[in-house]
């Protein structure tokens, strides 16, 4: 059982030949008592259920397909052959309390834990009551907040560092109660399913979250559903040796199973296993599930190409809805007149739901802009302007540093749910430390202190990996955080840029407003500096501002800077606060202390320098540039007005 699994966890693997394509069709087994065990638990009835749930799943899938080949939807890509082991694993979860990250695949799976055909099919028609985009995204891309089933998206392997930030959020909501009042109820022995083809295992951030799960020891099941084929692509060539289980033997507290992901009593047994190490919290699981595609990848692709007759014919034994109901006669659960009825009647169903589904209305051309950002809050309005009113303390002038560094303070003691975290943004990880030293607290000092004042479960370091900083930050933020996370030059930001582009940006908007990650990534930019050559000087902005979704920020002196960031953090959207690292201890831009309310609306520019006969629009530290230059020009009688655009 998982009680007796070393940190090591490899159960199967060590004493069975793994399963490939001539062995993969028997299940493994760990003893008659064990089966019987299983027997017992799945009973006559609960046999019933879940076949009842594969031939729904595969229902939905067929129907789809005539839909797609009548011209009445858009797409169509099936979990055909996969079905047992989502239904089998949803039988130890617990829906609307564990997480769920899903692929195109999980179908059944979404099933089992509530959803209906009808759901499904109102996606794949676009309709505008699509439970999971609002009709914005393509069909099999789920999504369920009665659920928490998070919104799926069609980047394959963005899911890992989100489901991992999810995880995280427990984590460390279980240490300070503060933070844990201020977020959604959850069980202490919750746990988040994150699920993945064998393909995608080939994915960095499959193995950056791999690194942070057992780093943490968080309870994350990976479930990876092998059919041995990422399109066209076979395992072997996709993954070293051909298995990815083998691969990740070295990872401590990582308990790792293999089942025949055809077979619901294999599936069942070695899923419980999983399930109870995590709830147990002694770190993340991997299942790794030999499934089948009996269908092609999708309706865009014929795998007769690339497959040859014998090796489908053979992937068509080990079908599961196949093997289910052959159990189900060997064992009497029923017989041959009851299954065709079950079958004929779940078929029936599914017609009656597409056909509802298809008199559903698509949404109207003129919200295709809504949920880009938050409908509720509005930084661009009334209620984030408090600028003509600062609350200064005194005189005394402080640097763009340090005017960011109060309000990050001054916004952390207001709200628990704020965490800081990038890459040496800690005080010191080894906290033992901070006796005998100053402190990190960034390379340019922006955050230093708040680990000392916080502690280390709200600010701390992350690994130098960049894509994993913001792909956490989005699963912490689905469930109510509020990470403000750093990349330490925007010349590094790229590797985050997928998950910035494809999941910050339109987490919001594909979900129909149901699922939001408003993350605030601080970013230092720019050059001026002697010595940052071609690496530490870039300023991609306009990647960023052309990305709907994403609000982008660009102050220009301390004053600005610290009523914008409270801005960023207090607003329901994404943000990119880009900091120029020319500015941030310069003379001619400090401001004083506007108190702990102060805030700059976005959208908002201002005039910096009045003039009538030509005007200069500009941001960032070319304000000051421009604005020397407005003065030289007014020395030849011309009066520049210079406008600084802030956002």
């Amino acid at each position: 059982m998982a009680s007796d699994v070393t940190t090591e966890a490899r159960t199967e693997q060590d004493t069975e030949t793994p399963p490939t394509e001539d062995t993969a069709s028997a299940p493994s087994t760990s003893g008659s008592a064990t089966e019987a065990l299983v027997a017992a638990e799945l009973g006559g009835d609960d046999l019933l259920e879940m076949y009842r749930l594969m031939v729904t799943a595969r229902a939905v899938d067929d129907r789809e397909i005539s839909l797609k080949r009548q011209g009445k939807i858009f797409f169509q890509i099936s979990g055909a052959g996969h079905e047992a082991v989502q239904v089998a694993l949803a039988r130890h979860l617990r829906s609307g309390s564990d997480w769920f990250y899903f692929y195109y695949r999980d179908r059944a799976f979404a099933l089992a834990l509530g959803q209906t055909p009808l759901d499904h099919l109102l996606q794949a028609v676009g309709a505008e009551a699509d439970p999971a985009s609002g009709g914005r995204q393509m069909p099999a891309h789920f999504g369920d907040v009665r659920y928490r089933i998070v919104s799926t998206s069609s980047p394959t392997g963005t899911q890992f560092l989100q489901a991992v930030g999810s995880a995280e959020t427990g984590w460390r909501a279980a240490q300070l109660q503060e933070m844990r009042e201020k977020i959604e109820a959850f069980e202490d022995d919750e746990v988040v399913v994150v699920c993945t083809g064998d393909g995608t295992t080939s994915e960095g951030e499959f193995w950056e979250a791999m690194n942070t799960a057992c780093n943490l020891k968080l309870p994350v099941i990976f479930l990876v559903e092998d059919n041995e084929y990422a399109i066209s692509v076979p395992v072997e060539v996709q993954t070293a040796g051909g298995s990815i289980s083998k691969l990740l033997t070295g990872f401590p507290d990582l308990f790792i199973i293999e089942c025949d992901g055809t077979d619901v009593r294999d599936s069942y047994e070695k899923c419980g296993e999983a399930v109870a190490y995590c709830r147990a919290g002694k770190g993340p699981a991997l299942i790794h599930a030999h499934t089948v595609r009996p269908y092609s990848h999708s309706m865009s692709d014929d795998e007769r190409m690339y497959r040859p007759e014998s090796e489908r014919e053979k992937q068509a034994k080990r079908d599961p809805l196949v093997r289910l109901r052959s159990l189900l006669l060997e064992e009497g659960v029923a017989d041959e007149e009851a299954l065709d009825r079950l079958e004929k009647d779940v078929k029936e169903e599914v017609a009656q739901a597409a056909d509802e589904a298809l008199e559903y209305p698509q949404p109207a051309p003129e919200t295709a802009m809504k949920w880009l950002f938050s409908e509720e809050v509005d930084p661009t309005g009334p209620d984030f302007d408090t600028e003509d009113s600062p609350a200064y303390e005194d005189d005394k002038e402080y640097t763009v540093v340090d005017l960011l560094n109060r309000c990050m303070k001054d916004e952390m003691r207001r709200d628990p749910r704020i965490v800081v975290f990038g890459e040496d943004v800690a005080d010191a990880s080894r906290e033992a430390a901070l006796d005998e030293v100053s402190g990190k607290g960034g390379v340019f000092k922006v955050t230093h202190g708040l680990q000392r004042e916080f502690g280390g479960v709200r600010v701390f370091n992350s690994p130098l990996a960049e894509a994993n900083i913001v792909g956490r930050a989005v699963g912490m933020a689905v469930r109510g955080l509020k990470p403000v996370v750093e990349i330490q030059f925007f010349d590094y930001i790229w590797p985050a840029f997928h998950q910035i582009r494809n999941e910050v940006a339109t987490m919001r908007y594909r979900s129909g407003g149901n699922w939001a990650a408003p993350v605030v990534i601080r970013v230092t930019y720019g050059g001026y500096l002697k010595g940052g050559a071609i690496y530490h000087s870039q300023t991609g902005e306009t990647l960023f501002t052309h990305t709907p979704g994403l609000r982008v920020v660009l102050p220009s002196n301390a004053e600005d800077a610290n009523g914008l960031l409270r801005t960023a953090i207090r607003c329901e959207d994404p943000v990119l606060f880009l900091e120029h690292k020319h500015l941030y201890r310069q003379v001619y831009n400090k401001g004083r202390y506007p108190g702990s309310d102060y805030m700059v609306p976005f959208g908002k520019a201002k005039v910096v320098r009045e003039g009538t006969d030509l005007t200069v629009v500009t941001c960032g530290a070319l304000v000051k540039r421009t604005m020397d230059a407005a003065k030289l020009a007014a020395q030849e009688g011309i009066e520049v007005e210079v406008i600084d655009l802030r956002t």
